[in-house]
């Protein structure tokens, strides 16, 4: 990502507090911890999102959570990318996934939507899957639970005791993309896994 580029960070979830501790508001968590480390407060209102213009070690930043459902999100997304003019390329996606064992994180450049809902919608509104995403690992449920009830379930009380741990590692992968780069990023914290 180019140095002098506005960055759009993007934390995916589902707005409400029915939905707040759920697994599938892990992009949430991850935006708010890096709001509240750099003083982005999240009050701008627009495209039905919630952002935040600021900084992060020299970098100009937009932190934003779209409000509209989680399989909605994209146009959103692609709205406030387009009214600030953010290239594919300068935004980074974070969202939970069930593909990666609780506690894992995995940064990866551009591809698919690997089964995510959130993921496809903000393709089908870029047109393409050309930026980057931050996968928070959620782990898969036991059997006998469907996906979509256990990614809309709250943690465990076992996983509470280094969820924010996690969540502080995610907030640390987006400070490294954004100041240093995929790559790195890639480097530190692909095989990093927090385990319970």
């Amino acid at each position: 990502m180019p140095q002098k580029r506005l960055r759009l960070v993007v934390g995916l979830g589902n707005p409400g507090e029915t939905y707040s501790k759920t697994r599938h508001n892990a992009g949430f968590m991850v935006v708010d911890k890096v709001s509240d480390a750099f003083s982005i407060a999240l009050q701008k209102r627009k495209f039905d999102a919630r952002f935040g213009i600021g900084s992060i070690d020299g970098i100009k930043v937009i932190l934003a959570k779209p409000m509209a459902f989680m399989n909605r999100s994209g146009p959103y997304v692609q709205k406030i990318a387009g009214y600030f003019r953010i290239l594919c390329e300068d935004m980074l996606v974070i969202h939970d996934d069930i593909d990666l064992a609780f506690g894992r994180l995995k940064i990866k450049e551009k591809g698919g939507d690997g089964g995510h809902r959130g993921i496809r919608s903000i393709i089908d509104a870029f047109g393409g899957g050309d930026f980057m995403r931050l996968r928070i690992g959620v782990g898969r449920p036991e059997a006998g639970i469907g996906a979509s009830d256990y990614v809309l379930g709250k943690f465990t009380l076992k996983e509470k005791k280094v969820l924010n741990q996690i969540i502080t590692t995610a907030r640390d992968a987006v400070v490294t993309i954004l100041c240093k780069g995929t790559k790195e990023g890639m480097n530190r914290f692909n095989n990093r896994r927090i385990v319970i």
